[in-house]
């Protein structure tokens, strides 16, 4: 098949996304597109900047599978996958971007390539979220090349051209690799398509035309990144009671009535899910967070573990000036109940000033709220009924 029948094809997928997926169709309307042959590029391949095709691979894919090839490299390029790896291991992160891609354009509907990596339980989890799942020495590949990290898989030599067109149209052919992203193509193509997805995210929200997945990832991703530690400190400092005292002072001081702070101790309730969805290393970073923040809000700290059941030595309480610590063992590794931290609560004589719930939020959850403020904070995708949602990042 001739470059001219294959730009055709691509045109044509281009246009069914467009029409079927605004939101996807205007992210790959940003790739130009270009052929090549070489042995970079055995399948399709992303630098950020265009989507590179092969030949023999794109002739044997149907149109919707086009499709799906040109989405992917899209999504990687609109969710910022280049700028996101960090100290990560870079096959790792490459499959991890790619059980994050792929998991979302198949719950949307379209079709897959041949080796796409997927798993239905992904879906909604951020590639970050996916990373420590995958395995160091795994048999799993991604399907496309990522060429915007140096790597071994991926040669390099002076860049095929830096073109800004954005049109769409089939580039000459080249047969050298593109470089990797310089720290400062890195920075601005991260801002450059961030903005872009968020564009392309709002026209399809208004038109109705986003699908559920598609819309719980861009709310979690495009929401403004504020440290979990930040919020909690918010929420705990809202509900330290400190107010003003106007008792008459002594004698020696004078008849005047002159107002005076004073705090008064909280009472917070903190859970921690050790149904095994949250690792050790995560809850020992929550504790200690829960430590540092209860000293300056005067607070007194039950801790309950619970995976299906309340663990046997759960609660244990600490006052405000005792240092808050695990047990020796968590224990756990069932499946995950909400209720009976919410049932032992109920059971006291008074209700907590604040609840803080560390899980998944994958789990059974109390038919109702309660009349205490609960605090949810999430590692992954779950959406509690209720309470305040503070997501871990």
């Amino acid at each position: 098949m001739d470059d001219d029948a294959l730009a055709t094809r691509v045109s044509a997928a281009r246009a069914r996304l467009i029409l079927d997926r605004p939101f996807l169709g205007a992210l790959v309307l940003r790739l130009p597109f270009e052929f090549s042959q070489a042995d970079w590029c055995l399948t399709t391949a992303t630098d950020a900047r265009k989507i590179y095709l092969n030949r023999t691979y794109l002739s044997k894919l149907s149109l919707p599978q086009i499709e799906f090839a040109l989405a992917h490299e899209a999504l990687h390029c609109g969710l910022t996958h280049f700028a996101r790896r960090q100290h990560r291991d870079q096959r790792r992160w490459d499959v991890a971007c790619d059980f994050a891609v792929n998991a979302l354009l198949i719950a949307d509907g379209l079709t897959p390539v041949p080796d796409a990596l997927h798993l239905e339980a992904f879906l909604s989890l951020s590639a970050e979220e996916i990373y420590p799942m995958v395995d160091e020495h795994p048999d799993q590949k991604t399907h496309d090349q990522h060429l915007y990290d140096d790597g071994a898989d991926y040669p390099h030599s002076d860049r095929p051209g830096d073109s800004e067109d954005l049109n769409g149209s089939a580039q000459h052919p080249t047969q050298d690799a593109p470089p990797a992203l310089r720290a400062d193509e890195r920075a601005r193509l991260g801002q450059q398509w961030q903005e872009r997805l968020a564009g392309a995210a709002q026209q399809a929200m208004q038109a109705g035309r986003l699908s559920a997945a598609m819309a719980r990832m861009l709310e979690q991703f495009l929401a403004p990144s504020v440290p979990w530690r930040n919020l909690l400190a918010r929420f705990l400092t809202l509900r330290a009671r400190t107010d003003f005292d106007y008792s008459r002072p002594s004698r020696r001081e004078g008849d005047a009535l002159l107002p005076a702070l004073r705090s008064a101790q909280i009472n917070v309730a903190v859970a921690i899910d050790t149904s095994g969805s949250i690792s050790t290393t995560e809850i020992s970073e929550f504790v200690s967070e829960i430590d540092a923040l209860k000293g300056q809000v005067s607070a007194r700290i039950s801790l309950l573990a619970c995976d299906c059941e309340l663990s046997a030595d759960s609660p244990r309480v600490f006052d405000p000036w005792e240092a808050l610590a695990l047990p020796p063992s968590l224990g756990g590794g069932g499946g995950t109940d909400f209720r009976p931290v919410f049932d032992w609560v109920d059971g006291q004589d008074v209700a907590p000033d604040l609840l803080i719930y560390f899980t998944d939020g994958q789990g059974r959850f109390p038919s109702r709220s309660p009349a205490y403020p609960v605090v949810w904070l999430i590692k992954g995708s779950g959406q509690p009924p209720w309470g305040e949602r503070v997501q871990l990042n």
